[in-house]
């Protein structure tokens, strides 16, 4: 099987796979989803991101039909159906199925699983990204289907020739970016955006703050600004698939490259733990 698609049982390559129209999904985006990236039929960080599922589905009192073992139970039958192991494993529940009404509809959730070869990013080349006014609302650390302000931030990206897009608050402030978690490396330290509403708490996230502390490197979760993005030392993406990326231009103008030794060692160590849990042996 090249893709596989699967929905509340059902099981098929994904162009055969078809949902109820009248799945909240449909009429309010209604639910929550999460991914990893895996390699050698091995999901990568897999109960993080489990955790973080089930966490986004409470706050948005989404019913689960599933618990965290049977589906991390589902996830790994699912992705030893494929023909390769290199995969993108995406997971989504939504509210459940219901004429259209803007009140919960009662009852658990609608499992969706979506999986097809992805390879992943190891940092080796640098990218150039934009920035814009972070408009969206205060739900930023569930991972909910509501993402037209990133949709649209992501395309404004692509038509400038670039990777990604940061997103600044009305005062100046840096939170995340489209698809991505944002960082600086500053005087030998990293700064990264509080995991407060306004930033998604990302898994590649994690692991770079805990790398960082691995290595000695200092880490201040706290709020920091536009401006920082131009006098950093260097600024960092990080994402499920992109461990660790480093920025080359923002809004065509040279940022970074003033500690490049810092950043290949943290750059490689996240490659290297990746590999490592993703290993056969």
């Amino acid at each position: 099987m090249k893709t596989l698609g699967y929905y509340n049982g059902k099981i098929g390559e994904l162009d055969a796979m078809s949902i109820p129209m009248n799945d909240r999904s449909h009429w309010f985006g209604d639910g929550i989803y999460d991914a990893a990236p895996s390699r050698n039929y091995h999901v990568f960080a897999l109960d993080e991101h489990i955790d973080r599922f089930f966490n986004s589905a409470a706050l948005l009192d989404i019913v689960m039909p599933v618990t965290k073992e049977e589906l991390r139970q589902l996830l790994d039958k699912l992705v030893h159906k494929l023909d390769t192991g290199d995969l993108f494993v995406y997971f989504q529940v939504t509210r459940g199925t219901g004429l259209r009404n803007h009140a919960f509809t009662p009852g658990p959730g609608n499992l969706w699983v979506m999986l097809f070869p992805s390879s992943w990013n190891e940092g080796e080349k640098p990218i150039d990204v934009i920035t814009e006014e972070d408009k969206r609302f205060y739900f930023c650390n569930i991972k909910t289907l509501n993402l037209i302000p990133s949709v649209l931030a992501a395309e404004h990206a692509k038509r400038q020739g670039c990777e990604e897009t940061i997103f600044y608050r009305h005062d100046g402030r840096v939170t995340e970016c489209a698809h991505s978690n944002c960082h600086i490396l500053k005087d030998g330290k990293l700064i990264t955006a509080p995991a407060d509403e306004l930033i998604l708490p990302g898994i590649a996230r994690a692991h770079l703050i805990r790398k960082c502390k691995e290595l000695g490197i200092g880490v201040s979760e706290t709020p920091y600004y536009k401006e920082a993005l131009f006098t950093a030392d260097e600024v960092l993406v990080t994402s499920s698939s992109n461990f660790c990326l480093r920025v080359a231009h923002i809004d065509g103008q040279a940022v970074g490259g003033r500690a490049p030794e810092l950043y290949e060692r943290l750059r490689q160590s996240l490659v290297a733990e990746f590999l490592h849990a993703t290993s056969d042996n």
